[in-house]
Parts: structure tokens; sequence; C-alpha cells
């Protein structure tokens, strides 16, 4: 069986091949929008010598990056080719008007519209998050279904706050955990549980139809240094694709 950390050795690999410019989604003077491929941290990681920012200052040599995605999370990423540019995205998330959706493939069904949940997050020193009343920062998310399926829900997010692991604990909160997330609840998505004659070859042992935690920032929308508002959607992900287009089929 192919371990996750063989797979994201596989993935990081396939990224270092290829030319910066082709995970460019948006490009001003000002602005690089990036689909972020998972299993790459944003920033500088003690454990790994490739992250986003290095990556992209091999084609803008002063970009900074705007805000952070987890590793496994796949979509938009913001950057900045001044630092005019950085303090004004800066400013934006600090008065939330940076808007950001994400969508996140969840176990079980689900019927949200407009769920609001508002739960305070705490991290432990051991870096996990948990909803706390008594020690956490307020954490703010709006969640939507977008499609329901047999066992699946397709969910929209859209969180107000930035805290670590938001999306993931909010929705394990609500009973939504998100597929592949083992530290917040979620189950290995595999094909077993959903065809009811799912055959298996001889001495193999079934792998996950997704590897990671299946988060994608889906969108984001700023204003630009000529004050217009931009929006930018990032396409799926491959993996992230290929468990939707299996959804469907079985639906």
């Amino acid at each position: 069986m192919e371990s996750k950390r063989m797979y994201a050795t596989k993935a990081v690999q396939r990224l270092q091949k290829t030319p910066f410019s082709k995970l460019i989604i948006y490009e001003d003077d000002d602005y690089l929008v990036v689909n972020k491929p998972s299993f790459v941290a944003t920033l500088d990681d003690r454990h790994e010598d490739l992250n986003m920012m290095a990556l992209a200052r091999t084609y803008s040599p002063e970009v900074q990056v705007c805000h952070r995605l987890d590793k496994e999370t796949s979509g938009a990423l913001i950057m900045a080719k001044n630092a005019e540019a950085y303090r004004s995205v800066a400013m934006q998330f600090e008065k939330r008007k940076v808007n950001k959706v994400y969508h996140a493939i969840c176990d079980g069904i689900h019927d949200f519209s407009e769920r609001k949940i508002d739960e305070p997050l705490h991290i432990s020193s051991k870096g996990v998050v948990k909803v706390s009343r008594r020690d956490g920062k307020e954490a703010l998310t709006f969640v939507d279904t977008l499609k329901a399926y047999r066992r699946h829900s397709l969910l929209a997010c859209q969180p107000v706050t930035g805290r670590m692991h938001q999306i993931r604990v909010h929705l394990a909160s609500v009973g939504a955990s998100i597929s592949g997330d083992e530290q917040y609840g979620g189950k290995p998505f595999l094909l077993s549980d959903l065809k009811r004659n799912f055959n298996l070859k001889k001495d193999t042992e079934e792998q996950p139809l997704i590897k990671r935690v299946a988060l994608h920032a889906r969108a984001v929308s700023f204003e630009l240094m000529n004050h217009q508002t931009v929006e930018v959607e990032a396409p799926y992900s491959k993996d992230f694709s290929v468990v939707i287009k299996q959804l469907e089929k079985l639906t």
C-alpha cells in the first residue's frame, strides 16, 4: 500500500518539474493568484525544502504570500508582487474584506443553508484545534450544501475569521467532518463504501480515492490597487475532481 507520505513525495516531485507559470490563475502588475497544489506548504517549513513562496520567487523575486492554506489544502492563494500591494491586502484581511469560498467533500448527508457556525477555537500545545468557549478565540464560518450524494455532501464554506484549521474543526463540530480528515473525525474516501459489489484484486489493499483532507479553496475576491474588485476561481485539483465524478456517477 502506498502511504500518504510516499504519495505526497511524488506530488512534490511532480510539482518541481512544473513551471510556476502553470499554477497562475490571475496576474497583474501587483498581484498573483495561484492554484496551490496539495502537499506543499505555503511558507517555509523546516521539514520541507519546497514551499509556495520559494517557488513564486523563481518567477517574481519580491513576491510575498498574503495568507496561508494548510499543506494538504489545494486552491486559490493570493500573492503580492510589491510591498504596497501586500499592505493593501493585509489591511483587507484585517478588516475582513477578503471573501474566500472553500469547497469541502464531507462524510454524511447534510442540508445546510447559510448555516452559521460561531464557535471559538483554541490551539493546543500539540497543534490540535478544539472548540473552547473558555480559552478559544472568535471564529465564524457560514456553510451551504451545494449537493448531497448517497453518503457524502459537497459543501461551500465561507470563513469570516481565519483561524488555524477553522473549517475542518467547525464542520466536525456539526457532524460533517471532511472526508480524509482523520485528525478531526473524517473517514477515508473508499469506493468499497459506495459500490455494493466492489471487487479488489487479490493480495492488494484498497487505496483511498483521495489521500488528503478533501478541502479546496475554490474562490477568492479582493480589492486591487486600482480599487476594483477581482474574483478568482480555482479549478478543482485532479484528485478532488475524481472524487466528485465518482459521487456523481454513483448518485
